[in-house]
């Protein structure tokens, strides 16, 4: 595909109701990651997401309807998989549990990691290793904290470019962070020795109507011409915040434009799992349709909001 492709499309719900709704004791379900039938060993469905358990598995006959199989990898959340040959490399953020439980106390500072483990069945993975720490400037803030996360790794020739999150912005409605910017590593190998840019692709702008707090995550597409980018900035108009997804474009995967000036993808207060944040996606091309996996919040604070994870698509 081209990356004029992708411009005006009109997304549809699959379903008005949400595919997975959290699991028991936890208020969320997020960030889902898939794979295809015709990438996987047993020719189904795959879908990675986090909870406050961590990142757990789910598989389905058809993409629609779930079945949740296993927590993979504990205190780790915003997963994205990736298949190479015959393995498959599972990205996550990596944080501490401990940290995580009292971050809501003055003078507790989150931090994390990006972390992978591999496996060639998705069943049985391996010891997780550590691929970026927040170490540059960018990636931390004084008083919040050092964050990296979102990954999204890409293969250009024979370099692997992982795009990611970094750093913190407190969205005072929501009463957490959300990430501040987002960049990419770049490495000779899949699974170590990255490369951080010095600087970040995206920051929030006070000018920019969909990314003015903070530029949230984005997955990464490569077309005959290009990239195209789906990305969840997180915004403020009239006092109360939001998220919606917006598609970008990019001759070489840095420099980056929006394709067009409306979300493909925003909160619908009409549909209450919807109504307040639509977050983290991804994307994949398969029978004829883009299909855009999400995770939407339905209230903006901490202590009333739920996420679940839906799924638009759109005819290419």
């Amino acid at each position: 595909m081209k990356i004029e492709d992708f411009n005006n499309k009109t997304f549809h719900l699959v379903k008005d109701v949400p595919l997975i709704s959290p699991p028991k004791l936890t208020p969320l379900i997020a960030d889902p990651t898939v794979l295809l039938p015709h990438e996987t060993p047993d020719q189904k469905w795959h879908l990675f997401a986090h909870s406050v358990f961590g990142v757990q598995q789910f598989v389905s006959e058809n993409g629609i309807e779930w079945q949740k199989k296993n927590v993979v990898v504990r205190a780790s959340m915003r997963p994205f998989i990736f298949k190479e040959n015959d393995t498959f490399y599972l990205f996550y953020e990596k944080y501490n549990s401990v940290r995580t439980i009292f971050s809501f106390l003055p003078g507790v500072k989150w931090y994390s990691e990006i972390e992978v483990t591999s496996s060639c069945d998705l069943i049985q993975w391996t010891k997780p290793k550590s691929l970026i720490q927040p170490a540059l400037g960018f990636h931390q803030d004084t008083t919040l904290g050092k964050a990296v996360s979102n990954p999204c790794l890409l293969k250009i020739g024979n370099k692997y470019r992982l795009y990611y999150s970094s750093s913190l912005v407190k969205i005072p409605d929501c009463g957490f962070n959300e990430p501040l910017h987002i960049t990419y590593a770049e490495s000779d190998n899949i699974d170590g020795n990255y490369i951080s840019a010095t600087s970040p692709l995206f920051s929030p702008s006070k000018e920019s109507k969909w990314n003015n707090l903070g530029a949230g995550s984005m997955k990464v597409i490569p077309c005959e011409d290009g990239f195209v980018a789906f990305q969840n900035g997180i915004y403020e108009h009239n006092g109360t915040s939001g998220s919606a997804i917006c598609i970008l474009y990019s001759k070489d995967g840095v420099q980056w434009n929006y394709l067009q000036d409306e979300p493909v993808l925003k909160p619908n207060p009409a549909i209450s799992w919807m109504a307040s944040h639509i977050y983290a996606c991804d994307v994949k091309l398969y029978d004829g349709k883009i299909y855009l996996y999400f995770n939407a919040r339905n209230h903006a604070h901490w202590s009333k909001g739920s996420e679940h994870i839906g799924l638009a698509t759109a005819a290419f």
